[in-house]
């Protein structure tokens, strides 16, 4: 790798002007494109101080060996060259957003003598309306053949529009009325555009203009007594509702806007759009972005931006996103000039478009968990990061069994660890294990991980000492003692398998107390590391450096999916923990008590403060509870010690009340005598 002092620019010769600059290694190839407002402020930022630089960026200013700039004058000018160079060059360490999928999108080809409606995917061209994306074919092919009866425009490929137009004939859809047979001249060229016309106003969101027009011609020919006609109005009418019904309305009729919400973590992005047009959304559409520099969500806004809509002819009126640009006026001229007219650029406070921008980042987070669970579940790619993360850590073999502990606690109460474990890069829910830490008070993660790493190692020798070990003692495989496996429930027996490979939430303070407990207890074969989640750097124990694995490599997918997964279960623990301690209540602590009776009390009471409040007879009349326990209750909610015992006679007589009130509330609770 290159020495980034050896190319950096003399002193003077950056100009202060705005611009774009580019980054090539050592066979020119450009591996990096940026824009600045400051060349010079910008770029001695990356030579300035290398070590106080995110690694991402480190690696990118060592794989580059020069750096050459051009100057502009504008900032919008610079946004439209960084874009055009971003797409000519495809640098590797710029972000790139990708389809999570080739979306179909509704189009007309106006180009065409005959306009044709049709399903299209892909580049976009010349001459033909676009409406959509939509998420499924089929509801494309719904929606037109709804309209078809209104706007009966051509769908035919050109060979059968062709074949037909020679057999002086025309198709099915010609025949029931969804065709207007243009083929075989039914109507002129000019008559079969003005429906292609109508069509696309009507998909624009002008539809109450058609819906008005049918109804006052059917009225019309129900008054001519044409019923057969009118009919056929009618449900053109109702086919018209029925496609309207598909495209749900959202927000004011004239709200023309694309919704833009990202959901992301260190290495990666989803970013879903919804396209709301005449209030009603139309569309939908999904990305997915290796974070392979350090961006924020302003930054990936504003790579988005250009990215998209540089090249596109349909950029609306408003666009709504989570967190402005850096460049926000530079940007909202770039899109006014791209539109031809003013664009707003918006990050909606409350109101209708939050609540539906935050829709937007649901299904955003949705595409992320599915584009995760679909990388993790591939074979070949599990594999691939198994062996990567074997080289980084140079393992004697894949760690095919890997164990990640965490520890999660508010401000040092109800102290929880997890232990989740991964086979084959795959979670193995089953062995999850929970830890309340016992030795330890307060906040201190690393000798709550030495807690944590001590028991279950200890549990795994215990066990391993009590039932042997097939490699260590040379017993017969199929000795069903000598098994991890449980013969009387038939489940793996907690704790029996070591892993490979213990990774640990934290840095080198936590990696080490992991190691030191491991060789307390004479465990020497089992690899430690931990990962450190601001800069995803993972720690060996004794080592002074950290290991870097590629921020969009498989390996470091999978050690960070690992580690989430066990911050996940220790989250989850530690709330569980929390509320439980939160609802403990003060008739938790009167003797004889149980959660029966104390719900009893406080369903018909209503809260705690009027139980206080209540007389001793008050309570008795509570189904379950009798005079003698409800003074005891009544005694311990005020602090008091409980009235002395009186004579026999009125101890049997409360005896006598006591079972009786039992026996109702057995009778209240349904309970048989």
């Amino acid at each position: 790798m290159a020495d980034p002092a050896t190319y950096r620019p003399a002193p003077g010769s950056i100009p202060d002007s705005p611009g774009v600059y580019r980054f090539r290694d050592e066979h020119g190839r450009v591996v990096y494109v940026g824009k600045a407002k400051n060349l010079r402020s910008r770029l001695n930022s990356y030579f300035a101080d290398f070590a106080g630089l995110h690694p991402r960026t480190q690696t990118m200013l060592q794989t580059a060996a020069r750096v050459d700039w051009t100057v502009v004058g504008t900032e919008v000018e610079a946004l439209q060259l960084e874009y055009s160079w971003i797409k000519e060059f495809d640098p590797r360490f710029n972000v790139r957003y990708r389809d999570d999928k080739s979306y179909p999108y509704l189009a007309v080809t106006l180009d065409e003598e005959y306009p044709r409606v049709m399903v299209m995917r892909g580049a976009k061209r010349k001459g033909v309306r676009y409406f959509g994306p939509y998420s499924h074919a089929w509801a494309i092919r719904e929606t037109v053949d709804q309209l078809l009866r209104v706007f009966p425009v051509r769908t035919c490929r050109p060979g059968v529009f062709k074949r037909q137009r020679q057999l002086d004939r025309p198709c099915l859809l010609g025949y029931i009325d969804k065709c207007s047979a243009p083929c075989v001249g039914r109507v002129t060229p000019e008559e079969h555009r003005l429906l292609a016309e109508d069509f696309c106003d009507f998909m624009a969101g002008d539809t109450g203009r058609f819906t008005k027009r049918l109804e006052r011609a059917m009225r019309e020919a129900a008054a001519a007594m044409e019923y057969e006609r009118a009919a056929r109005l009618r449900d053109d009418i109702r086919a018209l509702e029925r496609a309207l019904e598909k495209q749900t309305v959202v927000l004011a009729d004239s709200t023309d806007c694309d919704m833009i919400a990202f959901a992301e973590d260190e290495l990666e992005a989803a970013v879903q759009v919804f396209y709301v047009r005449g209030g009603r959304i139309r569309g939908q559409r999904g990305w997915v972005v290796d974070k392979v520099e350090a961006v924020t969500t302003s930054d990936l806004v504003e790579h988005f931006l250009i990215q998209i809509y540089s090249e596109s002819d349909s950029v609306p009126r408003e666009v709504l996103v989570p967190a402005p640009p850096p460049e926000e006026a530079a940007m909202t001229e770039l899109l006014s000039e791209q539109r031809g007219g003013p664009v707003r650029l918006r990050v909606p406070q409350r109101g209708d478009k939050k609540t539906l921008l935050d829709t937007v980042a649901r299904n955003a987070m949705e595409a992320l968990k599915q584009h995760k669970t679909r990388r993790a579940s591939d074979l070949t790619t599990r594999s691939r990061a198994l062996r990567e993360i074997q080289d980084a850590l140079e393992l004697s073999e894949a760690p095919l069994r890997i164990e990640c502990y965490d520890v999660s606690n508010l401000q040092g109460s109800n102290v929880v660890a997890s232990m989740v474990v991964f086979e084959d890069g795959l979670a193995r829910k089953s062995e999850y294990r929970r830890f309340t830490i016992k030795a330890v008070e307060g906040q201190d993660d690393v000798r709550s991980i030495h807690e944590v790493i001590t028991r279950r190692f200890r549990r795994y020798l215990a066990e391993s000492e009590k039932y042997g070990e097939l490699d260590a003692l040379g017993g017969d495989p199929d000795d069903a003692a000598h098994q991890p496996i449980d013969p009387e429930t038939g489940r793996p027996r907690k704790f029996a398998y070591p892993p490979n490979l213990v990774l640990v939430d934290g840095g080198p303070p936590q990696a080490a107390a992991a190691r030191r407990a491991l060789d307390e207890l004479g465990v020497d074969d089992i690899a430690v590391c931990g990962i450190a989640k601001r800069l995803e750097e993972i720690w060996l124990p004794g080592d002074p450096d950290p290991v870097i694995l590629p921020r969009n490599s498989e390996g470091m997918f999978l050690v960070q999916r690992v580690r989430d997964e066990a911050h996940r279960f220790a989250i989850n623990f530690h709330r569980q923990r929390r509320s439980k301690a939160m609802t403990v209540s003060e008739l938790d602590n009167v003797p004889g008590l149980g959660p029966a009776r104390r719900s009893a009390l406080l369903k018909h009471f209503g809260s705690l403060k009027r139980l206080k409040e209540a007389t001793p007879e008050q309570i008795a009349e509570v189904p379950g509870i009798g005079l003698r326990g409800a003074e005891r209750i009544a005694a311990a909610l005020h602090g008091e010690a409980p009235a002395a015992a009186r004579d026999d006679g009125a101890a049997d007589q409360d005896a006598a009340d006591q079972g009786a009130a039992d026996q109702r509330a057995g009778d209240h609770r349904g309970e048989p005598s």
